[in-house]
């Protein structure tokens, strides 16, 4: 938790709502952003925010250093922490029971053009569209080579095989194989969806040859193909 009351009020609201990730980076953004402004949430200012963005852009947690050599958080990172700030202060609006009487989150800045189109406003933080980087096969090669274990391999596998993310990927059960279908059920996706994820036999291969490994009971008694 935060450790303001009104901020863990928010983060048990949104605890039915959020997926339990979200809810990890919900918390740990507003912790960031109010340890930053050192003040109690009915007193932060619209300054305090533009302050916080441009900490964060220079020199952020100072834990971060980009390929580059320059120090600051990521773009999407800030764009994602002052969301978090700006739900938190839509959220005491909607109680109306603190003297909250705006957002002080700005919703942009303003453009000449501002008068004839009044929502076209220039965001606080623009994103940097970068393409994702691609591992070639001789990477992902060395990579399961790096391995020590079966299981580990069909980890890496239904990663970049299937898209899987890591989270997806620990939640993975005995139950969630399809094999005859070559398919994986992922129980827990992103959004609370629950897909049916194709992936490539190399993976159940891999599968196989864990399945009869030398840790098969541990397996069987907690059903986890991960543990």
């Amino acid at each position: 938790m935060v450790g303001h009351p009104l901020a863990d009020e928010f983060l048990e609201f949104c605890r039915a709502r959020r997926r339990p990730n979200t809810l990890v980076a919900l918390a740990w953004d507003l912790k960031t952003f109010f340890t930053f402004v050192e003040k109690t949430p009915t007193r932060v200012t619209s300054a305090g925010v533009i302050g916080f963005i441009r900490a964060q852009s220079t020199g952020g947690d100072r834990k971060v250093v980009r390929i580059d050599g320059s120090s600051g958080v990521s773009s999407r990172t800030i764009r994602r922490r002052v969301s978090s700030v700006s739900s938190f202060y839509a959220y005491l609006l909607a109680r109306g029971d603190t003297s909250v009487t705006r957002n002080p989150v700005p919703r942009g800045l303003a453009t000449r053009r501002e008068r004839f189109r009044p929502r076209q406003v220039v965001p606080l933080v623009r994103n940097v569209k970068t393409l994702p980087r691609v591992l070639s096969p001789a990477d992902v090669d060395a990579l399961l080579a790096a391995m020590r274990t079966e299981r580990d391999k069909a980890m890496i596998e239904a990663m970049v095989l299937g898209g899987l993310r890591r989270c997806e990927v620990l939640g993975l059960r005995l139950e969630d194989v399809r094999l005859g279908e070559r398919r994986l059920f992922v129980n827990e996706g992103k959004g609370g969806r629950q897909p049916l994820i194709p992936i490539s036999s190399r993976f159940f291969s891999t599968l196989g040859r864990f399945s009869i490994g030398n840790d098969r009971p541990t397996r069987e008694r907690t059903g986890c193909l991960s543990c």
